[in-house]
């Protein structure tokens, strides 16, 4: 941070990250997904062709006009609370932030040059101090990790997409390329939550936000551990249509499941990476160039086989039989789908559901 830093520092004593890698928090398939949208035919041209097209000044003079910016006189205590993030996740100029009218419970990281955190009214009124630190983290990690250039993308390829899409091979091209994105994004969705709990260093807090997104104002009638559960029984519910259509839920979304992320978030939180972040052992921005791509593409490797392994979904369990060489995908398919082997003899090896 530049001047007077004393300025700068949280309200409570936290622990603070200088030099912080985006790396130390980002999520594997945060990484993978990203490197598999770049190899997706078309991107590179589209996105450099958007770059120079897409309306980031009148963006910006949008929210100036019709939108609250946050600062020493506005929403001081948003005010406080990003300056405070940036100060923890030494990110040295402090973005700017907006608050707009909209009662959804909403905040984005946008903007191609520089990044520009919007907040939502419904946001602001929902979550209470602590809650809302950790989202105001989350942003500043988006922002951190770059990610704010490709989710403007989004978001002007998501219009684009219903304008054209009386165009048969344009409507293709461009909902290939927001399918992309969106499995990104709900990536990197996890990677910021990482990022809000090395700012906000509170999990109830986290988990609390989560649970209010999910269900409103009313934490006298949720519970953390019941949230949580629902996130293992969604992961294990059902058979193979089931898991089909966890998929073709999730397609249309930007983010993940509220009781998908607070799961992931939690299990983060209690790894030795976690751990080592917060007694200061991370990787360094100034260690980025040298980082190899390899040992990026293993580790994602590594974290989806790991998955794969533990996975409580019937597809996923699938998936690891056959990588296991417990059987044909043809003759499971068949069983799974209809409870049994051909001719109605039950197959041993399916098992129970």
């Amino acid at each position: 941070m530049t001047g007077d830093t004393r300025t700068n520092e949280p309200s409570r004593r936290r622990r603070r990250f200088p030099g912080i890698s985006s790396r130390a928090y980002e999520h594997p398939t945060d990484r993978s997904a990203l490197v598999a949208l770049r190899k997706l035919s078309g991107f590179d041209t589209v996105f450099k062709a958007l770059s120079g097209l897409l309306p980031e000044r009148s963006l910006r003079l949008l929210y100036l006009s019709d939108s609250v910016r946050v600062g020493e006189e506005q929403f001081t205590h948003l005010h406080t609370m990003l300056r405070d993030a940036c100060y923890i996740l030494d990110l040295e100029k402090v973005p700017a932030m907006y608050v707009t009218q909209n009662p959804q419970p909403n905040a984005m990281c946008i903007g191609l040059d520089e990044p520009i955190i919007v907040v939502t009214t419904g946001l602001v009124e929902l979550l209470d101090e602590e809650e809302m630190r950790a989202v105001v983290g989350h942003e500043v990690g988006h922002a951190l990790s770059g990610h704010s250039v490709y989710r403007t993308v989004l978001l002007f390829l998501t219009g684009l997409a219903v304008k054209v899409a009386w165009i048969p091979l344009g409507n293709v091209a461009v909902l290939a390329i927001v399918t992309a994105l969106r499995e990104w994004f709900r990536k990197s969705e996890l990677s910021a939550d990482r990022a809000g709990l090395l700012v906000g260093q509170d999990l109830r807090a986290s988990m609390r936000g989560l649970m209010k997104i999910a269900g409103g104002n009313h934490l006298h009638e949720m519970n953390v551990d019941a949230f949580l559960a629902q996130a293992e029984e969604y992961e294990k519910a059902g058979d193979l249509r089931d898991s089909v259509l966890k998929i073709l839920n999730v397609l249309p979304r930007s983010h993940p499941f509220t009781t998908v992320r607070a799961a992931e978030l939690k299990s983060w939180a209690e790894t030795r990476d976690y751990q080592r972040i917060m007694d200061g052992h991370y990787p360094r921005r100034e260690e980025d160039k040298d980082t190899s791509v390899t040992d990026s593409f293993r580790e994602s490797a590594a974290h989806y086989a790991d998955t794969v392994r533990t996975s409580k979904d019937p597809l996923m369990k699938l998936v690891g039989d056959v990588a296991g060489g417990a059987g044909d995908l043809g003759g499971k398919l068949r069983n799974r789908f209809t409870g049994g082997a051909r001719g109605g003899a039950p197959d041993p090896a399916a098992g129970t559901e």
